[in-house]
């Protein structure tokens, strides 16, 4: 099969193409026909070799942990899926990703494909919608009424995040550039912060969540915009515990675990329309597309997400 590959760690130049042999799959597998995938700073950050102590690949090494496709095979131990079902998922991290043509996926972190998305769509939601729902629902067990603050609501997880609490009835704030005021008011935010204009620490109080994504002195400044008993969940470090008790709030930090039924829970939100994704840019798949996606996702400012169309 075709797959971008590194063969060491590097730019961006070191994506290539490669004739690769098909995965074989283990009876609790399925074989999935890539239709879609896209692009995560994970993704980058791997190849750059960041993450090479974490995660000690062998090489070559295929990125990408986002699928969108078509079963072609199942593992005799796998239920409830079947040959031609439209599935999407967040694979396992490993080093046979999702920038090849096939890829095998454990059947518990598959989910059916709501059948009024594309492949695209799919493909843009399942590694920054479960990081959201497992941050809001699952630690800070969101509900109806709840004021919620998003940090960077434009981004891949926070405009998932948004939605998400906006379909559990929940007031949301979100910080980001004035650009972006129209888009996130469109997604369901009742707050908007610019950042670059307005303090939200001063502008906002009484919030029972704050959803970190981006650490630092935000993450401190935060403290300051929780109720007593409160919660600050961050995907980028963990939360000081110190200011945690000082505040009488509590903290949440996790890496992502994926799951199957958590992503059905994303699709049917999709299919209900209480959920969208938001492709920014499209590459198709090929060496110099990737490369293209890479440098543009390292930018920190692509809008929406970077999607890669394995099948046109």
């Amino acid at each position: 099969m075709k797959a971008i590959v590194i063969e060491e760690y590097g730019s961006a130049d070191q994506l290539v193409e490669r004739d690769v042999p098909t995965p074989e799959i283990k009876d609790t597998q399925v074989l999935v026909e890539l239709h879609a995938t896209s692009i995560n700073p994970v993704d980058w950050k791997v190849r750059e070799g960041y993450l090479k102590d974490n995660l000690p690949f062998q090489f070559p090494v295929i990125l990408g942990w986002d699928a969108a496709g078509i079963v072609k095979k199942v593992g005799e131990s796998v239920t409830g899926f079947s040959v031609g079902d439209k599935v999407f998922a967040r694979p396992a991290t490993n080093p046979n990703g999702t920038y090849a043509e096939y890829v095998a996926v454990d059947s518990n972190l598959l989910a059916p494909m709501p059948e009024n998305v594309s492949y695209a769509e799919a493909a843009s939601i399942p590694l920054v919608g479960e990081t959201a729902w497992t941050a809001l629902v699952e630690i800070a067990k969101i509900k109806e009424g709840d004021k919620v603050l998003i940090h960077a609501g434009a981004g891949g997880v926070g405009s998932l995040a948004i939605q998400i609490a906006k379909s559990f009835g929940a007031t949301v704030a979100s910080t980001a550039s004035s650009d972006n005021e129209d888009y996130l008011k469109d997604l369901g935010v009742d707050v908007f912060i610019d950042y670059k204009k307005q303090d939200f620490e001063s502008e906002l109080d009484d919030y029972d969540i704050v959803f970190d994504t981006m650490g630092g002195e935000i993450q401190e400044k935060s403290f300051n915009v929780l109720k007593k008993g409160g919660i600050i969940v961050s995907i980028t470090n963990p939360p000081s515990e110190e200011l945690a008790k000082a505040k009488e709030v509590k903290t949440g930090y996790f890496f992502l675990e994926p799951n199957g039924k958590r992503l059905a829970k994303l699709g049917e939100l999709m299919k209900n329309n209480q959920l969208k994704a938001t492709i920014g840019s499209q590459f198709p798949f090929s060496e110099n597309g990737l490369r293209e996606a890479h440098r543009l996702s390292e930018t920190h400012h692509a809008k929406g997400k970077i999607v890669i169309n394995i099948k046109s």
